[in-house]
């Protein structure tokens, strides 16, 4: 490995445990990673477990045997992009990059920075990491920032889908009109037929009839109870995050959404996220939900977030910075205002849930159509997941 990669790595590492990079500079060029690694974690004076410490080695193994080539790095980063499949970041609980993300990122700037747009596409994986990485890690302090593009959209996809649904509502509404026109029909038909039978004929349709409007008028109201626009989404902040008094597996949270004061929000998420990680972060939040206490704690709004298929990996939906506190998460095509409060006994949330997921490239969506801010789309590090 090259002394300037070396060095970017060990400036990395020194920015990822709190440290000033100078006293370590001088011996940069005559130790190998796993020393500078040693060194600048002693000097932390943080612990890691015995564990931990060897998948870290092992990533500085790779970090260190990569070629300095962009080209020949990328067999390399198509590894790495298989790996990053199933996981959001190389080692931690999925909002807490490791030493050994901040390592592999340093070593791979320079060979990702020089990858053209195509070779970028086939690697979706490696740099939504990368985009991650720089941000939450701020390493673009250090060195230049690598340019992420972020998905594009149409959303005349969602209008053709509004359409064809609108059609065919229009021919279902024909065929259940046909059997009306029929029995309207038939009486005048056959003269010969004696008036008890009749009128017996005529009030038996009559009663079908009457049982068929409710059946005829259930599917739009289970149409409209499974719109997402019965959620009234908002961008939120968290000011201040903190563990519940009684449940290890919650936490409490603080959240600014423009109106004046903060809403008290409990969260599952104590096992994934850190309360200080979470402090200045943006959040999806559903507010007009029931509030209620969760263990003798009151919460007053849900944070959505993305779920890996084994709910290993956890984290809150990342609303696109420059989103501003208050403003509603919209869904092109999709029209409609929130109820005031959800009714818990109609079960609308629960209805609704199973289409929220993101994609393939980490964007949340409703049915595959994005939630949009006015600062682009939201988005998780996890892709393909559930999203609650």
């Amino acid at each position: 490995m090259d002394p300037k990669t070396k060095q970017m790595i060990l400036s990395a590492l020194c920015k990822h445990f709190s440290l000033d990079s100078a006293p370590f500079l001088g011996g940069a060029a005559e130790n190998d990673v796993k020393t500078l690694y040693s060194n600048v974690l002693k000097a932390s004076g943080k612990e890691v477990s015995a564990q931990i410490n060897e998948e870290v080695l092992k990533w500085l193994d790779f970090a260190e045997g990569l070629p300095a080539n962009s080209k020949d790095c990328f067999a390399a980063l198509e590894k790495l992009n298989a790996e990053l499949a199933v996981k959001s970041v190389l080692l931690g609980n999925g909002l807490t990059p490791s030493a050994a993300d901040v390592a592999v990122f340093s070593a791979l700037h320079s060979s990702v920075l020089d990858l053209s747009d195509s070779d970028k596409e086939k690697i979706p994986h490696v740099i939504r990491w990368v985009n991650y990485i720089q941000n939450k890690e701020e390493l673009s302090t250090l060195f230049g920032p690598i340019p992420v593009k972020l998905p594009q959209f149409d959303f005349e996809v969602s209008k053709s889908v509004i359409k064809v649904d609108a059609n065919t509502n229009t021919k279902k509404a024909a065929e259940s009109a046909k059997p009306v026109d029929k029995s309207e029909a038939q009486p005048s038909t056959k003269k010969t037929e004696p008036e008890e039978p009749k009128k017996k004929a005529t009030k038996q349709k009559d009663a079908k009839k009457e049982k068929k409007k409710p059946a005829e008028t259930e599917p739009a109201n289970k149409e409209a109870e499974l719109s997402v626009s019965l959620l009234n989404i908002q961008v939120g902040l968290i000011r201040k995050a903190w563990k519940h008094p009684s449940a290890d597996s919650l936490l409490v949270e603080e959240i600014d959404v423009g109106e004046g004061k903060v809403r008290q929000v409990v969260s599952g998420l104590a096992k994934f996220c850190n309360p200080d990680d979470l402090a200045n972060r943006l959040v999806a939040l559903i507010t007009n939900v029931k509030p209620g206490k969760l263990r003798d704690v009151m919460s007053e709004g849900l944070v959505l977030c993305a779920s890996n298929e084994d709910h290993s990996v956890v984290e809150p939906l990342l609303p696109p910075a420059g989103a501003k506190p208050g403003e509603r998460v919209s869904f092109s095509g999709i029209e409609g205002k929130p109820e005031d409060v959800l009714n818990p006994k109609k079960k609308q949330l629960e209805k609704i849930t199973p289409h929220l997921y993101t994609d393939e490239s980490g964007v949340a969506t409703y049915k595959g159509i994005p939630f949009m801010t006015s600062a682009g789309p939201c988005t998780s590090s996890i892709p393909k997941a559930t999203i609650k």
